[in-house]
């Protein structure tokens, strides 16, 4: 009896599942993504040639978010199993589709990041380097631990602070950091940061709001202190 050919058998570089891993799953053509949802062929063709067809067959994506078990099924290769994996995956998606838009915290003033992050920062015994990304509406749309460490203004660099904005498309940075020591007093490091992070802000058009200092239920703007 004939075998299914499998995705195992397909050339480890072409492989879906070896490429989400190494690449991420942005990587992946539509192609990819329902021969890793089909998982094997038919003895006649490969699971990468019988995914091609499904998106054949239905014209693309629009078609097949709403397609049946049963016209699933009606495609040469596809039997239940695979028909009901395709169905529920697509069923998945059209939930997480309709899921109401959450709702983002807005930042005004340091007040604000204070209250957003002071719970998680005054704690912790190393200085930890947060950035919040905002939108044009000044709400956190990301954020990101960049740094763990004393603050140095060659270790902290913009490559790291912006490349996150642009991933997210960020429209303006709130950095932050904490003060082990419970006095967020800045320091000459500190300043210097802020200054260099804001220049390269300019040049890039995604302006850093200010640079607040994490203490014990103490925070300093380095905004405030004209720093900015």
């Amino acid at each position: 009896m004939a075998m299914s050919i499998m995705i195992k058998d397909v050339p480890k570089s072409e492989r879906p599942r070896e490429r989400m891993l190494r690449e991420g799953p942005q990587s992946l053509s539509n192609q990819d993504l329902i021969a890793l949802l089909l998982g094997s062929g038919t003895r006649s063709e490969s699971v990468i040639q019988l995914s091609a067809r499904v998106i054949q067959h239905f014209n693309g994506l629009k078609m097949l978010k709403d397609a049946s078990i049963k016209e699933l099924m009606d495609i040469h290769g596809i039997g239940e199993a695979k028909a009901v994996q395709l169905r529920a995956a697509l069923e998945l998606g059209k939930r997480i589709k309709q899921f109401p838009a959450e709702d983002r915290y807005v930042i005004r003033s340091p007040e604000d990041v204070s209250l957003y992050m002071m719970d998680e920062m005054r704690h912790l015994q190393q200085e930890h380097f947060v950035c919040l990304y905002l939108n044009t509406k000044n709400q956190v749309v990301h954020k990101q631990t960049v740094f763990i460490g004393s603050l140095n203004a060659s270790i902290v660099h913009p490559r790291e602070v912006f490349k996150e904005a642009f991933r997210y498309s960020a429209a303006s940075i709130v950095c932050l950091h904490n003060h082990p020591s419970g006095d967020p007093g800045p320091s000459r490091e500190d300043i210097d940061v802020t200054k260099r992070l804001s220049e390269c802000g300019k040049m890039l058009g995604i302006e850093l709001l200010d640079h607040v200092i994490i203490g014990d239920k103490r925070f300093c703007s380095l905004k405030e202190k004209g720093y900015l």
